[in-house]
């Protein structure tokens, strides 16, 4: 029996002639147009480590798409690094590229008929903007994560790159050598593979296990190793099966197993972006999904892994400890996932997860079992007040008291943030706001990384406070809110901050609240103007023109 109800709008009939004219210069066989054309999303780029060796697990997946009796289509998506971005002005095209991939991964799914298609993507917006575009197209898909990186090692010490922005701060302030800066620098990234923490990157590709829309155990296997070219070609495998059940993703993607993923990314500490992302893949799939509903899921799921960016370990322990399969058994066993939804296997999440331990080894303390938590409740906490009345996102992990009232010490753009920063105009106590960073007045939500980690090397992380309708990378922690909405330039309440104004951030009233009177904010309304966009053409201005509030994503699709 033939598996190409899709592509055969393309490949058969007489009219399709040319079309098959076309296939037979790429050394296509006349036996080959009954077979499901598999399209391979590669994502592979030498921009960066994240996706510098996606190539051979292209290969990998293509060869055993092949064998299991698929015709596959290798295609290409763009990414920008991140790391290599941030605290720049480039930095405003990443959350762009998330809608940019999904866009190219509709477009050749649906312009071709593809009978199913495979993902493959390794930096922050790879994850999401892959995602989005599997669920717009809704043909068989399975997503295939490039691996992490391993740990650097300085002196006996563990890094990641987040270990290199933090050294910025410090070696500005005096505290560190010129010798361990540059040691740290040199040694922060020993191989290709995303950001080794619990970061955006790792935090995406893990809750896709939870999801159903990738492989057990393969988001935290280290992209050199040969496990996870051995997971890519499974994947391929798992995908044709998937073709020849007609298991499609809005199949597998429901509120209930958004759900779990959310519940997965609390349990892990996982990155704030998970938030904004999980906001637009819920918005691609037709769920109902808000800001309330991570709250609802905080509340009930406990931080069980001690991983960086505020715990100790890094994706690799974790994979060494269990995986997320080993979490996933725990929140299971304690009736916090649905256990009965359906995973690309064919299978259910439960069904899945049948063979793992019920208890985590007793060797390792990266994975804690649920009367051992780290924490109570989730970490990721959704605040609301004046300041932000359609919520904002606080990581709470980490810090010894997750409330701060001090003044206000107000930036509109990044770059002079830094500058007061490194000149040490930022004391303990104060609270920076970093506005006209959301979406539309960024545009496009740039990371404060830069800042962050400047604050945290100077050893301001739990005293100074930081604001922004912008958003931080996964591997901020500190008492930072971000995703403020209505952000700045839609007069959101951030924009009538003043210089000295005092503002409320407490995260036990999950409140960010500025202490002005009514009636002064009402006069400030009154005399404030949107400024002129940034940017007039172009990607910038496209996505400024088309991006919906962060508490919905940011979403342009």
């Amino acid at each position: 029996m033939p598996f190409n109800e899709r592509s055969r709008h393309i490949t058969q009939g007489v009219a399709r002639s040319p079309n098959r004219a076309m296939y037979y210069a790429l050394g296509y066989e006349k036996a080959d147009f009954d077979k499901p054309m598999i399209g391979v999303a590669n994502a592979h780029s030498t921009i960066t480590p994240c996706n510098a060796g996606l190539q051979p697990l292209a290969d990998a997946a293509v060869a055993a798409i092949r064998e299991a009796g698929g015709n596959p289509q290798v295609f290409g998506t763009p990414t920008i690094s991140d790391g290599m971005s941030m605290g720049t002005e480039g930095m405003k095209y990443s959350l762009v590229s998330r809608e940019v991939i999904a866009d190219c991964v509709e477009t050749c799914v649906q312009g071709q008929w593809m009978d199913g298609v495979l993902v493959l993507g390794g930096c922050d917006k790879n994850m999401p903007g892959g995602m989005i575009g599997i669920l717009r197209a809704n043909a068989p898909a399975i997503y295939v994560y490039g691996g992490t990186i391993k740990p650097g090692t300085w002196k006996g010490q563990n890094l990641s790159i987040v270990s290199a922005f933090e050294a910025v701060g410090a070696f500005m302030a005096g505290t560190m050598s010129e010798e361990d800066f540059e040691g740290i620098e040199r040694n922060a990234c020993p191989c290709n593979g995303s950001c080794g923490g619990m970061y955006t990157a790792n935090t995406m590709s893990s809750s896709f296990e939870a999801l159903g829309m990738a492989l057990m155990y393969s988001s935290t296997m280290a992209s050199p190793d040969r496990d996870k070219f051995e997971s890519a070609a499974e994947s391929g495998r798992v995908l044709v099966e998937a073709v020849k059940k007609n298991i499609k993703p809005l199949d597998i993607v429901t509120r209930r197993s958004i759900e779990n993923a959310v519940a997965l990314i609390m349990a892990i500490g996982g990155s704030t972006n998970a938030v904004l992302h999980y906001l637009a893949i819920a918005h691609a799939a037709g769920v109902d999904w808000t800001l309330d509903d991570f709250e609802r899921v905080r509340r009930k799921v406990p931080v069980l892994c001690d991983l960086k960016p505020s715990g100790h370990y890094m994706a690799v322990d974790l994979h060494q400890a269990g995986g997320i399969p080993q979490v996933l058994k725990l929140l299971l066993n304690a009736g916090l996932l649905h256990g009965d939804c359906l995973t690309v296997t064919g299978c259910t999440l439960a069904e899945e997860l049948t063979d793992v331990p019920d208890t985590p080894r007793a060797d390792q303390r990266v994975i804690m079992p649920l009367d051992k938590a780290l924490y109570r409740e989730g970490h990721l906490a959704i605040l609301k007040g004046n300041l932000a009345e359609d919520g904002a996102v606080a990581k709470i992990t980490g810090l010894k008291s997750p409330a701060i009232t001090g003044p206000a010490r107000v930036f509109d753009d990044e770059q002079s943030a830094m500058e007061a920063i490194l000149a040490d105009r930022i004391k303990p106590g104060d609270v920076v706001v970093l506005r006209y960073l959301g979406p539309k007045g960024g545009p496009g939500m740039p990371e404060m990384l830069a800042p962050t980690s400047a604050l945290v090397g100077r050893g301001l992380g739990e005293s100074v406070g930081l604001i922004t309708d912008g958003r931080f990378s996964g591997g901020t922690w500190g008492m930072v809110v971000g995703h403020v909405a209505p952000e700045a330039y839609e007069g959101g309440t951030i924009a009538l901050v003043q210089e000295g104004d005092t503002i409320t951030i407490d995260a036990h009233k999950l409140l960010l609240q500025l202490e002005v009177e009514d009636g002064e904010l009402a006069c400030r309304r009154a005399a404030w103007k949107q400024p002129e966009p940034r940017y007039k053409r172009g990607v910038l201005a496209k996505f400024s023109a088309l991006a919906r509030p962060a508490n919905e994503g940011a979403v342009t699709g």
